[in-house]
């Protein structure tokens, strides 16, 4: 009996030590002729591979977040690459070049400018807010006379426009005080509300006193100031695109100022962090907090959702100062 048992336990080891070989075998075959590849696509659509998912995937985010030309804002890309691991044969070769150009062919890129306007109509457009500031100084020092109708305007576009030296724009927004005129005042608007086609939208950062934590780890999808036609006005906000029923913390200590439906930006949260600041959560699946109650930062208020006017599950965030919205990008992202 003992004698048959030990033939059988030695047949057994024989034949996992076989199997053990063979898989070492097999895996070794694979290795050999085979190698772990990425399948991206786009909506669904193969577009190449990638040995190196990481490595291209940066090389978007990067493209998405500052372009490839002076004053470039961002690119809206409509679809992200979607990438499958696959084993390809080592003969096989890679595309990320092609990958990336085929992201590039969808992207729109948008500009960031800004307009300097008189009365509300655009007169000369500069790269930056300190070029914008210096001209409407100028014309402050010499009293211009329409000083309290200059304006500076953030734009996004995804036109180019022609920018302006700071003499020829002094010079052809300047208007002399008659010698008969008493002195005007001259009061400027910088920095404060500035006015745009569709509204009022905060220009350049002011700053708020206090410092925002992110409320969610997304991608955006939509920034501040850009038009579409799903909505009627420029954006007052911030998309940044999660699964539903993600976690939104509140990016800095305050209390509810209001929490339930609101129209079109569907389930939302307000909350007041003193000084005239306010920030506002869109959009929600789930609200966590009621009115008058204080969070702290980093508290969770609410859920990622699709409520309202929403084409996908994500956060719209907005950063108003004295109900004026200003781009959640100067604080946080």
């Amino acid at each position: 009996m003992l004698k048959k048992l030990t033939v059988q336990v030695k047949k057994t080891i024989k034949l996992i030590i076989l199997i053990i070989i063979s898989v070492f075998l097999i895996f070794g075959a694979v290795a050999f002729f085979y190698k772990p590849t990425y399948s991206v696509s786009i909506n669904g659509q193969h577009i190449g591979y990638t040995s190196n998912k990481s490595q291209l995937q940066e090389k978007i985010n990067q493209y998405v977040d500052k372009g490839e030309e002076d004053n470039t804002a961002f690119v809206q890309v409509p679809s992200l690459p979607e990438y499958k691991l696959c084993l390809l044969k080592k003969d096989v070769i890679t595309n990320d070049d092609e990958i990336f150009e085929a992201i590039k062919k969808e992207g729109i890129p948008y500009y960031r400018y800004y307009a300097i306007a008189d009365a509300g109509e655009e007169k000369a457009y500069v790269t930056n807010f300190e070029e914008a500031e210096q001209i409407v100084n100028q014309l402050k020092e010499k009293n211009s006379t329409n000083i309290n109708e200059i304006s500076i305007v953030e734009k996004y576009e995804t036109d180019k426009k022609e920018f302006a030296e700071t003499e020829t724009a002094v010079a052809s927004l300047y208007k002399e005080t008659p010698k008969t005129q008493a002195e005007l005042p001259t009061k400027i608007t910088t920095g404060g509300q500035v006015n745009t086609s569709v509204g009022k939208l905060g220009g350049g950062k002011v700053d708020i006193g206090i410092t925002l934590i992110r409320p969610i780890s997304g991608t955006i999808t939509s920034r501040f100031g850009v038009s579409s036609r799903i909505r009627s006005s420029n954006h007052t906000g911030l998309d940044i695109s999660a699964p539903t029923g993600t976690q939104i913390k509140a990016a800095a200590a305050g209390t509810v100022s209001f929490a339930g439906n609101k129209g079109s930006f569907g389930n939302m949260i307000a909350i007041n962090h003193g000084n005239g600041v306010q920030t506002h959560y869109c959009h929600c699946s789930k609200l966590y907090a009621s009115v008058g109650q204080s969070v702290s930062q980093g508290e969770v208020i609410a859920a990622v959702g699709s409520t309202g006017n929403s084409t996908g599950p994500h956060l719209h965030l907005e950063v108003r100062i004295n109900g004026v919205p200003y781009n959640p990008q100067n604080y946080v992202y």
